[in-house]
């Protein structure tokens, strides 16, 4: 599974960019490439890298693991990755970037980050982590980034779009794990609404044009943070086992719960989405009976607006309950075709959401995928 490069790498007619709104390890870099190129991909001239994207170097993964060490038990969940020091580096404006490379002071840049972060370590106590050899195996592999040809992303997708060619933004994580508007402080380090698209390849706002929402059939959390509908159960350990929650890049074990009514109206407001996607429906067909949280039952009452605070606050899911379907979707191939109690499931939900929804997933195949 690739966290940087691209998913249209292995469609040969197509042209990979990695923006500026990622942060790149050389070393994840490198082992994403050889992946690749064992899986059978020749890269030639359809991966690009954006000269503004920063970089993560190993002083940030280890600033990543003491700060997480240090929190003890106010663990984030971090994926210990260096991705959080690098974006506060970004924001603070001495980060270093892809195009910094090939500037004739990059050794000197780098000593001066690495140097600022050797500081700031000494307030953590100290780990077990070998920073010249990391820096060594860093340095080695960045020779594979610099191999490859680097842009002014903003004026090459901007251009790309002027001749009337399509571009698909490929995001990572959910809504809710967004800086600003997600369950914060158990977010991660950028923009993950749609917004972020804008922000991570310096494109307009009226650019965009459909909005495209995609929502499991039930709801999923990986590490710490609020999670109203989940089921601490035989239910939610048969959701995890049923529907192989894992993190695809960490592998950390996923929480599982019922769907968060609440949470979808949120993200669908903020994202500014037009049609839904709901995939792992067949997760659900063996389940007797299938609930979402229609709404929270608060202090102030009963709502389905979402508290400033997720964190600190005593919510309540109020259930509604649904008859399960307890038949395989897997030869299912139409929308018509799905059970009776199928189409209630999404049906009811998509009078409660405003939205409707466009495709369904039955399974991982391409083949599984319904188009209404």
């Amino acid at each position: 599974m690739c966290s940087t490069i691209p998913s249209g790498i292995f469609r040969p007619d197509l042209v990979n960019v990695i923006g500026n709104g990622l942060v790149i390890d050389p070393i994840t870099l490198a082992k994403e490439l050889k992946a690749v190129k064992e899986a059978g991909v020749t890269i030639d001239k359809n991966l690009l890298v954006a000269r503004k994207a920063h970089l993560i170097l190993p002083t940030h993964r280890l600033l990543d693991q003491a700060s997480e060490a240090h929190k003890g038990k106010e663990k984030i969940g971090s994926t210990l990755r260096g991705i959080g020091p690098t974006y506060m580096d970004k924001t603070g404006r001495n980060g270093l970037r892809v195009g910094d490379i090939q500037s004739a002071d990059f050794e000197h840049k780098y000593q001066a980050l690495k140097d600022k972060h050797l500081g700031l370590l000494k307030i953590y106590p100290q780990l077990d982590f070998d920073l010249e050899r990391e820096e060594a195996i860093w340095m080695e592999n960045l020779e594979h980034l610099r191999a490859l040809p680097f842009i002014d992303g903003e004026y090459f997708i901007n251009q790309a779009l002027d001749k009337g060619q399509k571009v698909l933004a490929e995001g990572a994580q959910g809504s809710m794990l967004d800086i600003d508007f997600g369950t914060y402080p158990y977010v991660t380090s950028s923009n993950t609404i749609t917004a972020g698209a804008c922000i991570g390849l310096g494109i307009a706002p009226s650019k965009i044009g459909e909005v495209i929402g995609i929502t499991k059939a039930y709801c999923t959390r990986v590490g710490s943070g609020p999670f109203p509908s989940e089921l601490d159960d035989d239910d939610g350990k048969k959701l995890a086992q049923i529907g192989m929650e894992f993190g695809a890049t960490t592998g950390r074990p996923r929480r599982c719960g019922w769907l968060d009514v609440p949470q979808l109206l949120y993200t669908i407001m903020i994202n500014g989405v037009t049609q839904l996607v709901m995939t792992k429906i067949d997760v659900l067909d063996t389940f007797e009976s299938i609930k979402i949280a229609r709404a929270y039952q608060m202090n102030n009452g009963e709502t389905t607006t979402l508290p400033f605070d997720i964190c600190d606050n005593d919510i309540t899911p109020i259930w509604k309950s649904y008859r399960g379907w307890n038949t395989s979707l897997e030869t299912i191939t139409s929308y018509q075709a799905l059970p009776a109690m199928t189409k209630t499931y999404i049906q009811d939900l998509e009078t409660q959401l405003g939205v409707n929804f466009s495709m369904i997933s039955t399974g991982p195949e391409r083949s599984k995928l319904i188009v209404r």
